[in-house]
Order: structure tokens, then sequence, then C-alpha cells
């Protein structure tokens, strides 16, 4: 597994970071047990750090295989934005995955430097606590092009995990070719980047070679979190970077498994996928959209208009 650094000061890691929203709770692909045995395999296979969220509410999962990987580097996520909220969050998380410190603690999904501005004392909290030594780096996560850019000029701010795919699939503010501009804005700075939502939150994963190389080929993303909720995918993500001939078997049964339409609890039934459904199979239900399964035909027209990524071919 190759080994990067995360901009000037962030800290050493594997490429890949296990994005453990696939096994979470909110997901609801898998079991429990099961979400388990799948971490446990991928820091067995080299995979070195794992990106878990307050909201994902799966600490209690994470917690025993982290027990036995002591060395795995942890990255949480709040949505804080007084302080007490925020040490609030940061003492869930390092009891909840029993670490007496985060390695990368993140203020989630921030959109500009008026959100920033808006979670102001949650960022100042977040400073003394990487001073007070219960977190190492901190940092923010983002959808937007603005986020980026305002998130690189943040006093004391380590690492961005922004939004960023081939074709720009969940960018709230711009385009794709704004996005890169701001991340080449804030490399320039030095600071660290690891990618989310490499495969458009499922809509890109029928040509995983040009998703995941076009990530890997973007000069100031140095890591990307995928996630991955089968021993299968891990293989298959962790041969195609190595430059490894992928077995058909293997191909065949993480391409062309069977496959549904999951829609998040976040999702806000504000409508804008009803549209791009041609088959008109979704509709409103206690204020967030539900789909008739016998009328889905999982062309993910839908996903496309989600700002939110709630709605995903899984």
């Amino acid at each position: 597994m190759r080994k990067v650094k995360l901009g000037y000061n962030g800290p050493e890691v594997s490429e890949i970071c296990f994005g453990s929203l696939a096994i979470s709770p909110l997901q609801g692909r898998v079991s429990l047990e099961e979400g388990r045995d799948i971490l446990e395999y991928a820091l067995a296979s080299g995979i070195d750090w794992v990106d878990t969220a307050e909201i994902y509410n799966n600490y209690e999962q994470l917690r025993p295989v982290l027990d036995k990987y002591p060395e795995a580097k942890v990255v949480s996520k709040s949505y804080a934005v007084t302080a007490a909220e925020l040490w609030e969050s940061i003492e869930k998380a390092r009891l909840g995955l029993n670490r007496d410190v985060i390695d990368i603690f993140m203020l989630h999904e921030q959109e500009s430097h008026l959100t920033l501005l808006g979670h102001a004392q949650a960022w100042e909290a977040l400073l003394k606590a990487k001073a007070s030594g219960l977190v190492r780096y901190i940092g923010i996560s983002t959808h937007a092009v603005q986020g980026v850019r305002a998130g690189a000029l943040q006093p004391g701010l380590d690492v961005i995990h922004p939004l960023v795919n081939y074709e720009g699939l969940g960018i709230i503010d711009g385009n794709l070719e704004d996005m890169l501009q701001s991340i080449a804005f804030a490399a320039e700075l030095g600071i660290g980047m690891y990618a989310m939502k490499v495969f458009g939150g499922g809509h890109l994963a029928t040509n995983p070679e040009k998703a995941l190389h076009f990530v890997r080929s973007l000069p100031g993303i140095q890591a990307m979190a995928l996630g991955m909720s089968s021993r299968q995918e891990i293989d298959f993500n962790l041969a195609l970077l190595a430059g490894e001939q992928i077995p058909e078997q293997l191909r065949h049964s993480v391409l062309y498994r069977e496959k549904k339409l999951y829609i998040a609890d976040w999702c806000q039934g504000c409508g804008k996928c009803f549209p791009a459904c041609p088959q008109q199979a979704l509709y409103l239900k206690n204020g967030k959209a539900a789909v008739v399964a016998e009328s889905c035909v999982l062309c993910g027209y839908c996903s496309r208009e989600c700002d939110h990524f709630c709605l995903k071919i899984v």
C-alpha cells in the first residue's frame, strides 16, 4: 500500500482511507458484525486509517476492530456550532472509539467562509483541543468549492476532505473546474487533502478505473476515502491502484452484484429527484423521498439531482 503525507503538517497515511459510512447503520448495506469483519479485513490489507463521523452513529461498530489495531488512525467529524457542542462531540468520539486522542477531527460539511464564521466558536474550541493534545490534526469536510477555498485560509487548519470526482457530481456551488482550481489553491498553501465521493455516490462505479485514476492524478489530492462494504470491493480497489490484473470473477462480483436504490435517512424531501426519474418511481412519504421498487430500473438518474448524495445505487 502506497504511503502519502497529507500536506505540510498532516500525518503519513495509506493512500486509501476506509470510508466507514458504507458499513454504518445509515447505509444499511451490512450487519454490525459484517461491517466489523470488512473493516478488519481492510486494516489487515494495509489500509491504516478510518473515516467516520458523529452522524454515522457507528463508533460502537468500529471500536472492537480499532482496539485490535491501535496504530490505525481515525478521522471523525461534527456539525458542532458552539464550543460546548464541539467539546461534547470530541468526548463522544474519544469514549465511543476508545481512543485517548482522535487523530483528525473536522467540522462537517462546511460550505464557505460564512459557514465557518457561523462555526467560529466550534473552531476555536477545536484549536484548543489540538493544543491540549486531545486531537492531533484539525480540518473540515466540504462539498463546496468555496468551502475548500475558505478552509485553506482558516487559521490552524491541517486537512481538508473535499468532494471531487471526474464528473463533478455533488459539487454544490460550481463545477468541476471550479473545484480543481480551489484544490490547487489549497495545495499551494500546503493543506493536506483526501478526496471523498470518488465514485460520485455510486453513480460512477461502472467505470472504477477512470474514477480512481482521475482522483489519483490530481496533484493537490494526496489520498482518498473509499466506502467499501465487502471484502471483494477492498480487493478490487487495492488491486486496481496497485496496477494488478483484476480477475474476471472479482470484477464481476464487484461491478455486477444485485443492486437497489438506497435513500439515506438525511433526505430532506426537497423533491428535486422526482422529475429526474423516467419511471416515475419516486414519491414523498413522511417528508422524505421513497421509491416504488417494482418500478425502479436502477438507472441512477435521480442521484445526479441530489446535492447531498441521499440516493445511491447500492
